[in-house]
């Protein structure tokens, strides 16, 4: 059973902020995100038994930062990708803010879609069905899964028993770590958004 969850969000990047990556092909980590990563390998006490990663690239690269500190494989878990935004994929968030289908979109999380795209419901079920997994797996002790803003938000909204229209409740930031704690009772949740500053 694995005892603790380590939760992290990728690194910085250049285009964060300004565009809509989802699953955008070639999205690198930036030195700031490589530094975000190095410095989030600090925080983990007990020492990582297993790294996973979203296959995104740039949760790859944090991944193999965290994996080198600490001589582990990574795990490719399809489970940890980030949200499929369909055809908003790419946008920037200048362009996204002129379609109204957005706004409806980010006002009820828990009944809309991307267009095209995968719905936040959809993205919680994959995500919390995994972490159970990984609860229910024996001889794991701590988790290091490397994923999106979006996958660690649905997942922490599902263990604080919040709706998912309340996603804005939780800020997830690049290179943080949330984490959660497990025993036979189940997965609570013992710190969200943490950060090891330079």
């Amino acid at each position: 059973m694995a005892k603790i969850i380590h939760l992290i969000r990728h690194g910085h990047h250049a285009l964060l902020g300004r565009t809509l990556c989802g699953r955008m092909r070639g999205v690198e980590l930036d030195d700031l995100g490589c530094e975000e990563i190095a410095r989030c390998a600090e925080t983990f006490t007990p020492r990582p038994t297993m790294i996973q990663s979203s296959p995104q690239r740039r949760c790859m690269q944090s991944a193999c930062i965290l994996a080198a500190r600490f001589g582990l494989p990574v795990e490719i878990v399809p489970a940890l990708d980030e949200l499929d935004y369909g055809e908003w994929t790419g946008l920037s968030f200048e362009a996204l803010a002129r379609d109204p289908r957005w706004s409806r979109w980010n006002e009820q999380r828990g009944t809309n879609r991307p267009p095209g795209g995968e719905s936040m419901r959809s993205l919680q079920k994959r995500v919390v069905a995994h972490l159970e997994q990984v609860r229910s797996d024996r001889g794991t002790g701590t988790v290091v899964a490397v994923s999106h803003a979006e996958p660690i938000r649905a997942a922490l909204l599902y263990y604080s028993r919040k709706e998912l229209d309340d996603f804005l409740s939780i800020e997830i930031d690049p290179g943080s770590v949330s984490t959660l704690s497990v025993d036979n009772r189940g997965i609570r949740i013992t710190g969200i958004n943490q950060r090891v500053l330079a």
